[in-house]
């Protein structure tokens, strides 16, 4: 069975510029560096995945209206079908919930600037689920609403901690809030290059043109943590449950910070069981090698392991 194959060989390109250009697939999901400085990647992409400067993915809310950033980036939620306006640069995003996500008019607080971005579906699309994507450094991208603002993800306390609004960066500070990295979770070929795509992909057929979709087997970049959480006591709290995320660097001080910010703790001890006899055992040192899913629990520093 052949390797993962360059773009410029599975969609033509022939001149040298387009052969040094290498993709590769991370994880079973196309990485679009390259791509992204001519815009091919959303004329290729069927389904893409949007990760915002704080590692976190856009988001349909369950509420089928409104949209968030979430860490969780396996979800159906965070799944975005990609939809070209034809005869411009222009693209449609389509939430799992059929409905577009589209810049409105509303302010997202008042006296503040930005507008809300919610999930509709119009009786008629018109440019308001229209976004200009634009790449000034072939990595990352910028979507430009009609309002000439851009996606943002915004930070900070409540109600701005994940929000989305679209907006125009007045500061130096916020200028990466509306930069996004683009997953691409499934791709787009003629029916002709789908002779000759890689075996192991999943096809199914686009009824309204002459194409299909490729499915590439989806694993998630970064390590899968489950994680509960206790109080200073030893109890954990079962009606929170079991939480996961997905955590992309490689450090314990990492993981830490990630879990003090995810859970709101000011300062936490990560455990775990030690499998022979499910006694908690406080991670110290390092993370298990080779991003293998970890099982833990969060408490509160104060918390003291019986021994």
């Amino acid at each position: 069975m052949s390797g993962p194959r360059r773009i410029s060989e599975k969609y033509g390109g022939g001149d040298e510029e387009d052969d040094d250009e290498e993709h590769d697939f991370r994880d079973g999901i196309l990485s679009s560096r390259s791509l992204l400085s001519r815009m091919e990647i959303f004329r290729k992409a069927a389904i893409v995945r949007l990760r915002s400067h704080k590692d976190k993915y856009l988001s349909a809310d369950e509420d089928q209206e409104s949209v968030h950033q979430d860490r969780r980036g396996t979800t159906k939620n965070t799944r975005w079908t990609v939809e070209i306006v034809p005869g411009s640069n222009v693209i449609r995003l389509q939430s799992c919930y059929g409905k577009y996500l589209t810049a409105t008019n509303i302010h997202f607080l008042l006296g503040a600037t930005g507008e809300k971005v919610l999930q509709t579906l119009p009786g008629k699309l018109d440019s308001s689920a229209e976004w200009e994507p634009i790449s000034d450094d072939g990595i990352h991208v910028r979507f430009k609403s009609r309002y000439g603002q851009y996606l943002r993800a915004n930070k900070g306390v409540p109600p701005w901690r994940n929000s989305i609004t679209h907006d125009i960066p007045s500061r130096t500070v916020t200028q990466d809030w509306i930069m996004w990295s683009v997953d691409v979770l499934q791709i787009r070929v003629t029916k002709d290059d789908a002779e000759s795509t890689h075996s192991s992909s999943t096809f199914s057929r686009i009824e309204s043109d002459d194409s299909f979709i490729v499915s590439l087997p989806l694993k998630s970049e970064g390590r899968l943590i489950y994680y509960e959480i206790g109080d200073d006591c030893g109890n954990i709290n079962k009606e929170i449950g079991e939480k996961s995320l997905i955590f992309h660097g490689s450090e314990l001080i990492e993981l830490k910070k990630r879990l003090e910010e995810d859970t709101e703790m000011e300062e936490v001890m990560i455990c775990c069981r030690n499998p022979l006899n499910e006694k908690l055992c406080p991670l110290q040192l390092h993370l298990p090698p080779n991003n293998a899913t970890m099982h833990i629990i969060v408490f509160p520093s104060s918390f003291e392991i019986d021994n």
